[in-house]
């Protein structure tokens, strides 16, 4: 039987929300930091289907979510699509070379990148129970195109948004490149046993508005078309961190079935924007959640009744933080579950 996170993305209202967390399995678990301090890098990691099936459930047999979170990273695409990719300790992701240095066809595709990630899913999906909801996912095509560009993170994505300005053929071409990887990636994730997937548009919220239509929301639309032509039944959150008031067009116009709010949206706003009866996803502050005391509960408890009346999943504005101290959780989870 499908549990309560999935029936709520299939537009069922839940008494009481069904709860994940972005980035759940991770580094801000004493499991997580051991088995990683044992197996080595984040990559290797990511590559060891064992590890990373491992990591995706601690979170679940600790804190009972409705959802297990594929422990994986968004620049799988960019590292199978050929290019470059490690992590140093401190400095976060590096690729290269980047497509200021390169060109695409330069690269040398390697979809075999894939497999490991796929048996991660089919992994965890054996390991959870039937009433927890396996969600895969990946970045969305911009997002991925600022980290193929400038080849690391950056606080504007300055060199992106300048290419797709100065050359928007170019980045066209980039963004259409990695919409049809994504595409393989995603129906991979769900034929191994994903029930949902959620687009991760980290720096949507860098793009003027007439850019956001072209490099956020056709992208997007792309990907949703595609996986629901070949998997009908499987729901699409999207995530564009940082819409704002471009979010009910997002909603209306990529084809998502969810959306997921990011802390600076306003839940009453978000409420009475959005398309009648589509499920939303969010939106407490993480760093609440770090933060503890009584303004989580009383924040909690604002949310949840931000959309009363509307299918809801309880999660963060965007991944919880390394330093939130577990009893916090704990404590989230007490006022989200009374």
């Amino acid at each position: 039987m499908p549990g309560p996170l999935l029936d709520t993305l299939k537009g069922s209202i839940q008494e009481i929300p069904p709860i994940w967390l972005m980035r759940q399995a991770g580094r801000y678990l004493p499991e997580y930091r051991e088995l990683r301090a044992e197996k080595g890098g984040f990559l290797a990691l990511v590559y060891d289907s064992d590890a990373a099936a491992e990591i995706t459930v601690q979170p679940i047999r600790r804190f009972a979510f409705d959802g297990a979170i594929l422990f994986s990273d968004i620049l799988i695409v960019p590292h199978a699509m050929g290019q470059g990719l490690e992590f140093l300790a401190g400095e976060g992701p590096k690729l290269s070379p980047t497509l200021l240095e390169a060109k695409l066809e330069d690269f040398t595709a390697a979809p075999e990148r894939f497999d490991p990630i796929y048996e991660t899913v089919r992994k965890t999906r054996a390991m959870i129970s039937q009433s927890v909801t396996m969600l895969g996912f990946a970045g969305s095509p911009w997002t991925n195109a600022t980290y193929m560009i400038a080849g690391q993170g950056s606080k504007d994505q300055g060199s992106a948004r300048l290419l797709a300005y100065r050359d928007p053929a170019r980045m066209q071409a980039i963004c259409d490149a990695i919409v049809d990887v994504s595409i393989t990636y995603l129906r991979g994730q769900i034929d191994a046993g994903a029930e949902a997937i959620q687009l991760f548009d980290s720096w949507a919220g860098s793009l003027a508005p007439d850019e956001f239509e072209r490099w956020v929301i056709a992208p997007n639309a792309k990907i949703t078309a595609a996986i629901k032509q070949s998997h009908p039944d499987t729901p699409i959150i999207g995530f564009p961190k940082g819409a704002g008031a471009k979010l009910p067009a997002y909603a209306r116009e990529t084809g998502v079935d969810a959306v997921g709010l990011d802390e600076t949206l306003d839940p009453v706003w978000a409420n009475s924007v959005l398309p009648e009866g589509m499920p939303v996803q969010g939106n407490l502050d993480p760093l609440l959640v770090e933060a503890g005391g009584p303004a989580l509960p009383k924040r909690v408890k604002t949310v949840i009744d931000a959309f009363e009346g509307r299918p809801h999943i309880f999660n963060l504005g965007h991944g919880i933080g390394q330093f939130t101290p577990i009893e916090h959780v704990e404590e989230l989870l007490r006022a989200v579950r009374g």
